[in-house]
C-alpha cells in the first residue's frame, strides 16, 4: 500500500470496549462494520482485541475464533487487516492467520516475542504510553513530553531492530489522550508537533484520536457523539486549523479512525 496517508477503521472485537463493546462480537457484525468503514474511506481494518486499558486477560478459545473469524473472513474480502492486541498469545495467532499489521499498545515490551515477530512480514504499530497498566493512572512526566516520547521510541526502535526486526515494517504511534495522561494540553501539544516524529525518525507516525478524551475536554460533548466530524464543528477556528492539518478531517467517524503519515 504506498499512500501517504493511511486511514484505519476500528471494528472492537471485544465486549468491555468503552465505547461500543458487544456490538461486533458476531462475525456477520464485524464484517458488516469493516465494509462499511472501507466504503467510507478506510484503507485498513483494525480489529481491537482487548480495551485501551491493559489488565491481564487469558486468551480463551472463544476469543481465538473470533480473531480467526473476523481476520478470515476480511481477508477473504480483501480486506487489510490490523489486530490491536498486546497480549503476545493473541499477536502470535494473528500472525498465524496472515494479519497485515499488529497493534500493540504496550509498544511491544516483550523481548521473548521479538524473534518471532522477526520472522513475520507484518507491519508493527508501536506506541507509546505513559501508563503502565496498573490502576493508578500516571501524568506525563515533567519537562517536554516530545522528549519523553523521543526517547522512548530510540529505545523501542533499536531493541526491535537489534532482534533483526526490519526498520521498515515499524509504525510509530505516540500515543494520545489517556495514554499521554488527562491533561489535554498534552495531547494538544503533540497533535501541534505531529510531524516531528516522522521527520526524526523517518518512519511512518500513526495519530489515533477517535473518541479520546482531550477531544470532549474540548468540546463539550459526551462520548457518544466525540470524533472527528463532531469535533470539528464545535472547536473555535485555531483548533480546526491545527486539527485539519493533522488530516483528522479526512472523513466522519462511524467506529473510530486511526491516521498514519508517512
Amino acid at each position: 500500500m504506498n499512500k501517504s496517508l493511511i486511514i484505519f477503521g476500528i471494528v472492537n472485537i471485544t465486549s468491555d470496549s468503552f465505547s461500543d463493546g458487544g456490538r461486533y462480537l458476531a462475525p456477520d457484525a464485524a464484517i458488516a462494520q469493516a465494509r462499511k468503514l472501507m466504503a467510507e474511506g478506510a484503507d485498513v481494518i483494525d480489529l481491537v482485541r482487548h480495551p485501551a486499558i491493559p489488565t491481564p486477560r487469558l486468551f480463551r478459545p472463544t476469543q481465538k475464533s473470533r480473531v480467526c473469524a473476523g481476520a478470515g473472513r476480511a481477508q477473504a474480502d480483501g480486506i487489510p487487516v490490523s489486530l490491536d492486541s498486546y497480549q503476545p498469545a493473541t499477536q502470535a495467532y494473528a500472525l498465524s492467520r496472515g494479519v497485515a499489521y499488529l497493534n500493540d499498545i504496550r509498544g511491544f515490551p516483550d523481548a521473548a516475542f521479538y524473534p518471532q515477530l522477526a520472522k513475520s512480514s507484518a507491519k508493527l504499530v508501536v506506541m507509546h504510553s505513559v501508563q503502565d497498566g496498573q490502576a493508578d493512572r500516571r501524568e506525563a512526566p515533567a519537562g517536554d513530553i516530545m522528549d519523553h516520547i523521543a526517547a522512548f521510541f530510540d529505545a523501542r526502535i533499536a531493541a526491535l531492530t537489534g532482534a533483526g526486526i526490519k526498520r521498515n515494517r515499524l509504525v510509530l504511534d505516540p500515543g494520545m489522550g489517556f495514554f499521554l495522561g488527562a491533561a489535554p494540553e498534552t495531547s494538544l501539544s503533540v497533535l501541534a508537533r505531529f510531524d516531528e516524529l516522522r521527520l526524526r525518525f523517518d518512519l511512518p507516525v500513526l495519530l489515533s484520536v477517535s473518541r479520546k478524551s482531550f477531544l470532549r475536554a474540548l468540546t463539550g460533548r459526551g462520548p457518544g457523539v466525540s470524533g472527528p466530524r463532531h469535533s470539528l464543528q464545535s472547536l473555535p477556528p485555531p483548533q480546526v486549523e491545527l486539527t485539519s492539518s493533522a488530516h483528522t478531517s479526512r472523513a466522519p467517524c462511524a467506529t473510530g479512525w486511526r491516521y498514519w503519515r508517512r
